[in-house]
């Protein structure tokens, strides 16, 4: 029944395709290592390095699982996006996998109807299957969490020692809160020995760190461990726990099997520090399959045991009902994230309006860049984005491109007050703006979007830097065709000089440099 996640999770995917700029610095990491191979200093980190470094060792395994794939769509002329849902679905898949193998274990464990239910709260959910292809260091760590699950629940306290190894010191360090008293847990009851224990850990330590310091000082250029430079307290059960597992949450505390209390129990124990201690929304993703396995054993037993009594009946009935509920719920979630990414969807717009042969040089505002602009969203080759932050609005340097993606609420906002007489709009896009309840229709629940960004275009000409048109123009064979735009503005840099032909539409690199010499 694993196909039931796969297809849940594509669904999502395909709903929500871009990504936030938590997500951006792997996202990024993956297109550069892709697109750019050794060559670092084309890389988008030491441009914009973020408030904390990242640990390359992730981009490094997806790009090498997307390459092939990503190779064929270059040579078939695919669209660049394309290779951001390749990127997603693959980080994806390795989620599953993990997933699958934590399944079978609990069906092996607790028996198949608690792996049923397990499988249909998971796929009924949001959080868990709405993330699970999203590049956050995160979903890399979960990877990791999910195996050394299965591993604690089979004693093999060895590989549970690797996995979590792994997504500790490689992935997130917080991920030590969560695994560590599990094993202390084990420590206790003498299910695993101190000196064995240590035998373990010792070497799987040395050799992750070792692994992420060697791969990352590379890439960022510098001696660096990155998960060693990383480092609301009730707001993870009032609302982000209720919101991630839905109406399964409420039936965590009736799955009371011996097994799962222990299991239930250390995951208490550290999901206490860890949220104390990280108050990071993205946390989450640990814990969602630890709340599902004891709410898929508390219906498993309701719904066996229905026939005793009028109460079991009840909550048996409630049990099939709660996945419904959840269903209702994902679908307004992910009804509300798809409107979420107005920076991705103003790329995509920006591309379909603007002829492909036009030369472009595009500034990113800071909203949209964290709102779903990454580098595989930048389509042409041959157009120069930027995405420098804290320019003055109508100053001298963001009145130097062709165009701009803006953030405004309205047609007449303040922030395109500054451009009133020198840009025009071409488009806007809109993004999620709030609920509005009407219980008189249905469904009783409508999104309201509101505008977001504003594509905007430069209609001075002589304000525009055309400096970068060189390096654009520069082709295997020194014939790439110049635009109406270029010759327009070099006609106008000196018309005293002007010779009395100028370069048309499809003029080359050579009749340009001609036309320099004379003007000139």
């Amino acid at each position: 029944m694993d196909w039931i996640i796969a297809i849940a999770a594509l669904f999502h995917l395909f709903a929500s395709p871009f990504t936030k700029v938590e997500e951006s610095f792997n996202m990024q990491a993956t297109h550069d290592v892709l697109y750019h191979g050794t060559d670092i200093y084309k890389y988008d980190h030491l441009e914009f390095p973020g408030v904390v470094p990242r640990t390359f060792v992730g981009p490094l395994i997806l790009s090498s699982f997307s390459w092939p794939v990503v190779f064929l769509l270059e040579i078939f002329g695919v669209s660049k996006i394309y290779s951001q849902y390749t990127v997603r679905i693959i980080l994806g898949g390795f989620v599953l996998i993990a997933w699958r193998n934590l399944r079978k274990q609990i069906q092996k464990s607790f028996g198949k109807d608690v792996a049923i239910w397990f499988t249909f709260i998971t796929a009924s959910q949001f959080h868990f299957v709405y993330y699970l292809s999203r590049t956050l260091p995160n979903i890399f760590a979960l990877i990791f969490a999910l195996f050394s699950y299965s591993y604690w629940l089979q004693q093999r306290h060895k590989l549970m020692l690797i996995s979590s190894g792994i997504g500790v010191f490689i992935f997130r360090s917080e991920l030590c809160l969560l695994l560590g008293p599990m094993l202390l847990y084990d420590l206790s009851m003498r299910r695993i020995h101190i000196a064995k224990f240590l035998t373990y850990a010792i070497p799987v330590g040395i050799l992750c760190l070792g692994t992420t310091m060697v791969v990352d000082s590379f890439f960022w250029n510098r001696l660096i461990w990155p998960e060693g430079e990383v480092y609301p307290l009730l707001w993870y059960w009032y609302s982000c726990l209720p919101r991630a597992l839905g109406l399964s949450f409420s039936l965590r505390k009736y799955g009371h099997d011996p097994r799962i209390k222990s299991f239930y129990i250390t995951r208490t124990s550290l999901c206490q520090s860890l949220l104390l201690l990280t108050p990071q929304r993205t946390t989450i993703h640990y814990l969602c399959p630890l709340f599902n396995l004891a709410a898929a054993r508390a219906c498993q037993f309701f719904w066996t045991t229905r026939l005793k009594s009028t109460s079991r009946k009840v909550f048996a009935i409630a049990s099939a009902l709660h996945i419904v509920g959840n269903l209702i719920f994902t679908s307004l979630f992910l009804s509300i994230s798809s409107h979420n990414y107005p920076g991705g969807v103003a790329m995509q717009k920006f591309h379909q309006i603007i002829p492909p042969n036009s030369t472009v040089y595009l500034h990113i505002d800071n909203y949209a860049t964290q709102t779903g602009v990454t580098r595989f969203t930048q389509l042409n080759p041959n157009w120069k984005y930027n995405k420098t932050e804290n320019l003055k609005a109508g100053g001298k340097e963001i009145r130097s491109f062709t165009h701009i993606l803006v953030e405004a609420k309205a047609k007449y906002a303040y922030n395109l007050k500054h451009y009133t007489t020198s840009h025009k709009i071409l488009d806007h896009i809109e993004a999620f703006s709030h609920l509005h309840f009407n219980y008189m229709n249905f469904p009783p629940v409508k999104i309201r979007v509101k505008p977001a960004i504003y594509i905007l275009e430069n209609k001075i000409k002589e304000d525009i830097d055309w400096s970068f048109i060189q390096s654009n123009l520069e082709h295997s064979d020194g014939r790439e065709i110049l635009t109406s735009v270029e010759n327009e503005n070099l006609i106008k840099e000196n018309d005293t000089k002007m010779p009395t032909s100028f370069p048309s539409n499809g003029s080359t690199i050579e009749e340009l440099q001609d036309f320099h010499q004379k003007i000139v």
